[in-house]
């Protein structure tokens, strides 16, 4: 099935059944790719946690779904703390292992801006593991997010030092200059 057909696949939110399938694509990062600098997989309820905190603070989490099965999910979180960074928000895309290089995560990403670009948000933030994640930097440049920098060296992940890419786009330009909060 080709994923060029808008009937093959769903981008939805994700709800609470999603999260075993959502751990599962998850894990396999954390375990085997550079992608995220975690290293011990969370399990479904600690994911379910960290969703309710991403959506409760007004956030999207979204999930690809393909043929019943949930097979990619993408979602924003605030970029920093402290609240002069309250209009960038950072972006985050895991596609299940076998599913990649199939248009899944431009849907998914592409769907994430739609929505954030409807919020309060000025700025996406990209914080790609790995400076040789080819993908994930070309995804990101496809979408409009200009590379802005590299932190070198910033992780330690199976056996190696790990570069940080960083990638930022604007979320509509429509708005107003000044933000109203």
């Amino acid at each position: 099935m080709a994923l060029d057909d808008a009937r093959a696949f769903t981008i939805r939110d994700a709800t609470a059944d999603d999260f075993d399938a959502i751990t599962r694509i998850y894990a396999h990062y954390v375990l085997h790719a550079l992608a995220t600098f975690e290293e011990t997989p969370p399990d479904a309820n600690d994911m379910r946690t960290r969703h309710a905190s991403i959506t409760n603070a007004g956030l999207p989490y979204l999930v690809a779904q393909l043929q019943g099965e949930v097979v990619g999910y993408t979602y924003a979180t605030a970029y920093r703390p402290r609240s002069a960074y309250r209009h960038t928000i950072e972006d985050s895309v895991y596609i299940a292992d076998g599913h990649g290089g199939q248009g899944l995560g431009l849907a998914l990403l592409t769907a994430l801006i739609e929505r954030c670009e409807a919020g309060p948000w000025r700025q996406m933030v990209a914080v790609i593991g790995n400076s040789g994640n080819a993908g994930s930097i070309a995804l990101h440049t496809r979408l409009g997010f200009e590379h802005v920098g590299v932190l070198r060296k910033a992780g330690y992940k199976h056996g190696q030092w790990v570069d940080t890419v960083l990638m930022q786009r604007s979320l509509g330009e429509d708005k107003p200059l000044l933000p109203s909060r």
